[in-house]
Order: C-alpha cells, then sequence, then structure tokens
C-alpha cells in the first residue's frame, strides 16, 4: 500500500526518503476528499506550471506510482496533513494502481488543508 515516491525536487532532499500516502493506523490509502484550492488541474493554471508540465506530470504518475501526491499535502510545503492523493487526478485517471488501491485497502478521504495554514505569519 505504501507506493512510495522519489521527489528529487525537494530541496536538500535525502535521497532515501520517501512519500507514502498510506495511512498505517487505519489501513487505507488517503484521498483527498475535494481538489485542493490551488489543483493542477483547476483551470487558470493556479500553480503557474510551465507549458507542458502537467501532461509531463500526467505521464510520469500513470508510468510509475500511478498517482500524482497533492503538492499541498507535501511535508516541505508546510502541510499540517500527511500526504495524500491529489483529487484532481484521482478524478481524472483510473489507473490500474488507484484500482488496486481501492479494490485492496479502499481510500479515506481527507479535507485538504486550508491554504492560510501553510503560510507564514509576516
Amino acid at each position: 500500500m505504501d507506493n512510495p515516491i522519489h521527489l528529487p525536487e525537494e530541496p536538500d532532499a535525502d535521497p532515501s526518503a520517501r512519500l507514502t500516502v498510506g495511512d498505517p493506523d487505519l489501513g487505507k490509502t488517503r484521498l483527498l476528499a475535494r481538489e485542493c484550492a490551488t489543483c493542477i488541474f483547476r483551470p487558470g493554471n493556479p500553480m503557474h506550471l510551465d507549458s507542458g508540465r502537467l501532461k509531463q506530470m500526467v505521464t510520469e504518475a500513470c508510468g510509475n506510482a500511478g498517482y500524482i501526491i497533492c503538492h499541498s499535502t507535501l511535508p516541505y510545503a508546510g502541510s499540517p496533513i500527511p500526504p495524500a492523493v491529489c483529487r484532481g487526478f484521482a478524478d481524472r485517471y483510473r489507473t490500474w494502481q488507484l484500482q488496486v488501491m481501492q479494490r485492496l485497502w479502499g481510500f479515506v478521504e481527507i479535507e485538504p488543508p486550508d491554504p492560510d495554514s501553510t503560510r507564514t505569519p509576516e
């Protein structure tokens, strides 16, 4: 269920560090209950991705882990909740990995973090 993912873009990342979307207490996979406020799948490119970057991310996810971890749940983004599958991705792509997760463990839906909770006071 862990299906860890390397995140090489993480600043000063330990190459052996891995993230998991599995909830060890519930034995389920964490999935956002809805798209976060800046979901990469929302219209208008709220994350200001370079042209073609979203397509690249989807292609990599479909060929590797089978899902994208929501950026707002990444530890180095200051998330108060643990990593979870991006709802925008899960609603659009039914990869075999997501199907297996659903059939074997099921999903526990969690609310996306409040965008203001990750902002540092000015």
